[in-house]
């Protein structure tokens, strides 16, 4: 069979390392929103961890930390593909799941649930 009729499989180290990577993006962004917006938020750096609060600045670090390694994850690991496949599915299927569990999260640590 020609090498341009086969499909290409996306190993699953790589599914796996774009999923983390969607999830690593995803959490980002509220921590950026609130450093940004010169608010105090929940970080691993706060005390206790995880649910202390953090200063601005480390929480704009932090947003940025999660965007470096999940874009490292998610465009350096194999290569990703968007479209009708798999890895775009686990891709996305992650971020939503992690947009979840981080909003479940934030809203009982913060008392808003």
């Amino acid at each position: 069979m020609p090498t341009s009729a086969r499909t290409t499989r996306t190993p699953v180290s790589h599914l796996l390392a774009h999923a983390a990577g969607a999830a690593l993006l995803v959490n980002a962004v509220p921590h950026g929103v609130h450093g940004l917006s010169g608010n105090k938020f929940q970080s691993p750096f706060g005390r206790p961890p995880g649910v202390g609060e953090s200063s601005p600045e480390t929480n704009v670090v932090w947003s940025g930390a999660n965007a470096i390694g999940g874009a490292a994850l998610l465009f350096g690991v194999g290569r990703f593909r968007f479209g009708a496949n798999a890895d775009t599915v686990v891709t996305l299927a992650s971020a939503w799941a992690a947009g979840i569990a981080i909003s479940h999260y934030f809203a009982g640590v913060r008392g808003t649930r």
